[in-house]
C-alpha cells in the first residue's frame, strides 16, 4: 500500500506539474509587479507608493507623503494582446484631472524586441503618454491624441496605445477623476436586436436607409491629412494619382443581424455565418476598393489585421485570423465590385454592444524612409437603424436587490468558459490532427514488436511522423513545450491554479496531458522522441546529413557520459533563479532554441538564430547534440520518468556481452556498454527494436536462424541417405 500511495502521489505530482504551463493567479497584475517599479521612474518627483484603493487595482502615487495621483497596470482592466498573444503590462500614472502623468512599459512578451527593434525605443515611446488628457478622449472616443507608431511594432504599438486609453478611461470614471463618472447601464430604454426586422434587397437601398455605412477617400484628401503633420517628410512621398483618384471605398454591414445578413450575403452564406458565430458572438462585412487595402498584403496566417480595428466606447477589437472569413460573392442586387471581401467575427466577451454606435478605425501608412512609416487614422462610423432593433419591455425590477459582486465575478466566469469553448470549437481540425498523431503513437509504442518488424517501412513511418511534428505541430501550430512552462508551476504553487486559462490553449493542454501518462508508462522518450518539433528538426536536418555523407562522429563514451550532466545543471540552475524571479529565468531560458526556431521561424536578432544555426550544424555531425547535452525541457521530464511502471524494451541476454551492435548504432548513444538502456537519456527512436528483429544485422537472430537451419536440414539428409523407411538397402544402393 504504501507503493501503491507513493505512485498515485507522485503520478499527481507529474501530472500537476505537465497541466500547468499557463499560471493564472488571483493576485492583481499590480501586486506581482509593484515590488519591481520604481515611483520615481514612473512619474516625476514621486518618491513612493501609497494605500491600494479598496475597490480597484489602483495605488497612490505619493509626493512628498501626498498623493498627486493614482497608478495601475492595463492589463488589470483590459484583456488586449498582441503577436504573442499575452497581455502587454503597462504602468500607467493618472492625476485628479485625469491627465496621465506617467506611464512605464513593465513587461512584455512581444516579439519586437527579439526581431532588431529595441526594447529602448518602445519605452521612449510609450513614455510619451505623458499628458495625454482623458477627458477629451472620453469625448472623442479615444481619437484625440496623435498616434505615434514604430515602423515594424505597428500592431504592438496599437495593443499599446489602445489598453492605455481604455484602461485609463476606465479607472478615471471609476475613479471619479477629471469630473468623469461611470457610464450607468441599466437605466433608461434598454434595446436589443430585432429578429423578425426585413431588410431591402438591393445595394443602393442598403445604402439609403443606413443598413450599409461607407468611408470614401480619394487622393487629394489622403495627401493632404498628411501634409497636415508635423513630419514634412510625409508631405514629400505624396501619391502621384491624380487627386480625385479613389484611394479606399470601405464599406460595412452588422451581418450578425439576421435581416442584414440575408439580404448581403444570400441566405445560404448567412446561415453558415450562424454556424460560425456563437452565442453572443456578432460580425460585420467590410467590403473595399481602391488603391489602399484595408487588410494589407503583409497580412500572414496567424497574425492581426494591424489597418482596421472596431472601436465602440472603452472596447475595442482588434481581428485575428481565426476571426476572419472572406466573402466570395455579394448576394445584394446592382452591388458594385469589390477588391476585397471579408467577414469578421466580434467575441461575445468583448463587450460589445450591436445597437450602440461604432465605428471602424482605418490605419493608413506612408512611407518616409528605406524601413521608416508615418501613419494617420480615419473613421467609418456605424449605427444600426432602429427599424433593426426593438426595446425590451420586461426590464428587471428596480427593486430586486442584486448581489453585483457574486453576479459579476459568475459572469467572468461563464466569459472565461464561453472563451475557451469557443477556442476549443475553433480549433476542431487542429485537435483531431493531434488526436490522431497520439493515438497512432500510442498504438506503435504498445504494438511494437509488430511495428518494427520490417525495418525498411519503419524507417519511413518515423521520418513521416517527424515530419508532421516538425511542420503541423510546430510551425503551424505552435504547439511547442517548454521548460519555462514547468517553471511557471513552481512559481504559482502559493498562488493558485486555473483550469479555465490553462484551457486557453487546447494543444498545448492535450500534450502536456499526453506527456504526463506518457512519463508513466514510457518515460520522457515519448514526447522528446516523437513530438518535440524542435527534435524532429534536428533528426531530420541529420538524416539529409547522412545522405550527403557527411561524416558522423561518436564520442567516447567517458566523454560523452560526463556531458550528460549537463542538462541537468541547466535545469537546475533555471528552476532555482525562477524562485526568486520567474521573468530573469525566462530570459535565461532562452538556452531553448524552441522559441526561435519553431515559434518564430527563425524571424529574429541574429545572435538568437547565430545560437539556433551553432546548435543544428552540431547537429549534423552529432545526432541530436542539443537533446543529448543541453535541453533542459528533456531534464525536467526525465526526474519524474523515472517513474515510469513498464519496461517495454526487449533485449537478450548476450547484449552489451558480448555483443555491442544496438550499443553502437543508438542515435543518442543511450545504450551502456554493458548492454542496459539508459531510460534518462533514451529518447524511445525504437531503432533497437528494429535491430532486435533484425536477420540481417543482430548477431543474436542471425545465430538462432543458423541453428534453426540445421536443425531443420538434419531430417532431409536422413531422407535422402536413407530412402523411404519401407526400402531395403539395397534398394537404395541401386
Amino acid at each position: 500500500m504504501t507503493t501503491l500511495r507513493f505512485l498515485l502521489q507522485s503520478f499527481a505530482f507529474v501530472l500537476a506539474l505537465a497541466l500547468y504551463p499557463l499560471a493564472a493567479s488571483a493576485e492583481t497584475v499590480l501586486s506581482k509587479l509593484l515590488p519591481k517599479i520604481d515611483a520615481a521612474a514612473l512619474v516625476e518627483g514621486a518618491d513612493a507608493f501609497g494605500a491600494t484603493h479598496p475597490d480597484i487595482a489602483a495605488i497612490e502615487v505619493l509626493k512628498g507623503g501626498s498623493a498627486i495621483g493614482w497608478a495601475f497596470i492595463t492589463s488589470d482592466f483590459v484583456s488586449t494582446t498582441g503577436y504573442s498573444g499575452k497581455p502587454i503590462h503597462t504602468m500607467v500614472a493618472v492625476d485628479e484631472d485625469a491627465q496621465v502623468i506617467g506611464v512605464s512599459l513593465v513587461k512584455h512578451y512581444e516579439p519586437i524586441v527579439l526581431i532588431g527593434i529595441p526594447d529602448t525605443k518602445v519605452k521612449a515611446l510609450v513614455a510619451n503618454y505623458r499628458g495625454l488628457d482623458l477627458v477629451a478622449e472620453a469625448k472623442s472616443g479615444g481619437s484625440a491624441h496623435t498616434l505615434d507608431i514604430i515602423s515594424g511594432a505597428t500592431v504592438t504599438i496599437m495593443v499599446i496605445d489602445d489598453s492605455i486609453i481604455r484602461s485609463g478611461l476606465k479607472v478615471a470614471r471609476q475613479l471619479g477623476l477629471g469630473g468623469l463618472a461611470v457610464e450607468e447601464t441599466g437605466t433608461g430604454p434598454q434595446f436589443e436586436i430585432d429578429p423578425d426586422a426585413t431588410a431591402a434587397t438591393d445595394w443602393m437601398t442598403l445604402e439609403g436607409d443606413g443598413t450599409l455605412r461607407r468611408l470614401a477617400l480619394d487622393v487629394g484628401q489622403v495627401n493632404d491629412a498628411f501634409a497636415s503633420m508635423d513630419d514634412p517628410r510625409a508631405a514629400k512621398r505624396a501619391l502621384t494619382e491624380a487627386p480625385e483618384t479613389t484611394f479606399i471605398e470601405m464599406q460595412t454591414a452588422l451581418v450578425s443581424h439576421p435581416a442584414i445578413g440575408r439580404a448581403v450575403l444570400g441566405e445560404a452564406v448567412s446561415n453558415n455565418l450562424a454556424d460560425w458565430l456563437d452565442d453572443g458572438d456578432h460580425a460585420v462585412a467590410i467590403v473595399g476598393r481602391g488603391l489602399y487595402s484595408f487588410k494589407g498584403s503583409g497580412y500572414v496566417r496567424g497574425g492581426i489585421f494591424d489597418r482596421i480595428v472596431l472601436i465602440q466606447n472603452d472596447v475595442s477589437v482588434r481581428f485575428r485570423d481565426r476571426m476572419h472569413k472572406r466573402i466570395n460573392s455579394i448576394a445584394a442586387d446592382a452591388a458594385p465590385v469589390f477588391n476585397e471581401a471579408d467577414l469578421f467575427k466580434i467575441p461575445a466577451d468583448s463587450g460589445f454592444d450591436p445597437t450602440q454606435p461604432f465605428r471602424i478605425q482605418l490605419l493608413v501608412q506612408r512611407e518616409v524612409g528605406a524601413i521608416e512609416k508615418v501613419f494617420t487614422t480615419f473613421d467609418l462610423g456605424y449605427q444600426l437603424p432602429e427599424k433593426y432593433i426593438r426595446q425590451i419591455t420586461a426590464p428587471a425590477p428596480a427593486d430586486v436587490p442584486v448581489a453585483v459582486e457574486t453576479v459579476t465575478s459568475q459572469t467572468e466566469a461563464d466569459a472565461h468558459r464561453a472563451l475557451w469553448q469557443r477556442i476549443w470549437a475553433g480549433k476542431k481540425v487542429e485537435i483531431a490532427v493531434l488526436a490522431i498523431m497520439l493515438t497512432i503513437l500510442t498504438g506503435v509504442f504498445f504494438f511494437q514488436t509488430l511495428a518494427t518488424r520490417n525495418a525498411r517501412g519503419f524507417y519511413w513511418f518515423r521520418i513521416g511522423f517527424l515530419t508532421v511534428t516538425l511542420v503541423y505541430l510546430g510551425w503551424i501550430a505552435n504547439a511547442q513545450l517548454s521548460v519555462v512552462n514547468l517553471m511557471a508551476l513552481f512559481g504559482s504553487l502559493v498562488s493558485g491554479f486555473s483550469w479555465q486559462a490553462f484551457l486557453l490553449d487546447p494543444l498545448t493542454f492535450i500534450l502536456w496531458f499526453a506527456v504526463a501518462a506518457a512519463l508513466l508508462f514510457w518515460g520522457r522518450g515519448a514526447y522528446c522522441g516523437w513530438l518535440c518539433p524542435f527534435g524532429a528538426l534536428q533528426e531530420l536536418l541529420n538524416q539529409v546529413a547522412r545522405k550527403l555523407r557527411i561524416p558522423q562522429w561518436t564520442l567516447p563514451w567517458g566523454l560523452h557520459e560526463r556531458l550528460w550532466p549537463l542538462k541537468y545543471m541547466i535545469f537546475l540552475g533555471l528552476f532555482g533563479v525562477s524562485l526568486t524571479s520567474i521573468e530573469q529565468a525566462e530570459r535565461l531560458a532562452e538556452v531553448e532554441p524552441f522559441k526561435t526556431a519553431i515559434i518564430l521561424n527563425f524571424v529574429r536578432a541574429w545572435p538568437f538564430v547565430a545560437y539556433v544555426a551553432a546548435l543544428l550544424i552540431a547537429g549534423l555531425f552529432v545526432e541530436r547534440f542539443f537533446c543529448r547535452y543541453l535541453c533542459p525541457l528533456g531534464a525536467a521530464l526525465a526526474i519524474p520518468a523515472r517513474l515510469r511502471m513498464f519496461d517495454w524494451l526487449k533485449r537478450y541476454h548476450e547484449c552489451g556481452n558480448p555483443c555491442q551492435t544496438c550499443a553502437h548504432q543508438c542515435p543518442v548513444q543511450a545504450i551502456h556498454p554493458t548492454g542496459e538502456i539508459n531510460p534518462n537519456e533514451c529518447v524511445n527512436c525504437l531503432h533497437c527494436q528494429v535491430l532486435y528483429q533484425s536477420k540481417t544485422t543482430c548477431p543474436v537472430v542471425i545465430k538462432k536462424i543458423k541453428r534453426r537451419e540445421k536443425v531443420g536440414a538434419a531430417p532431409d539428409l536422413a531422407r535422402v541417405n536413407l530412402g523411404h523407411p519401407n526400402q531395403t538397402k539395397q534398394q537404395v544402393t541401386n
